[in-house]
């Protein structure tokens, strides 16, 4: 004899809403931790407008190959600032060496080779005394000692 009214359900049979909670306890952490972790390498932590992330053909000059592109944005940054010197002059390329590393700070270890190498190729483009003039204090005075040691 029974006194409820409601009629009774089997224990494995608990309906589409059971299972549809389920599976949204399984799946909602996996896309809401996957979204987060998205989220966070898109948000530009240096505070400059500028995207970033870098990539090697955000400072890779125009026309570059596709073997040239997968080098190290170092490399080709250096590349880049190189023929900058040659073109315009030391200056030039020491700002835009200080713009990059302020705009990518992951670039920052590699600042001090790559002014160096600034420097010993304006030795050879505009003399010691000259180079010398353009020197200033971008990575801790790394192009003068670029310039000092081509000089010597």
């Amino acid at each position: 004899m029974k006194h409820s009214t409601t009629p009774q359900t089997r224990r494995g049979h608990r309906g589409p809403a059971r299972r549809i909670g389920r599976t949204l306890a399984l799946v909602l952490p996996v896309v809401l931790v996957l979204s987060g972790t998205l989220a966070v390498t898109r948000v530009n932590w240096s505070g400059n407008s500028s995207n970033s992330v870098l990539t090697a053909s955000d400072v890779a000059p125009a026309g570059v190959t596709s073997r040239a592109a997968s080098r190290a944005p170092q490399t080709v940054l250096r590349d880049q600032l190189l023929a900058e010197l040659q073109e315009r002059n030391p200056g030039v390329a020491l700002t835009h060496l200080q713009q990059a590393v302020n705009g990518h700070p992951s670039l920052a270890k590699h600042c001090g080779s790559i002014a160096r190498a600034l420097g010993r190729a304006a030795v050879r483009v505009y003399g010691a005394s000259r180079a010398q003039a353009y020197a200033r204090p971008v990575c801790d005075t790394s192009f003068a000692s670029g310039v000092l040691a081509a000089h010597s």
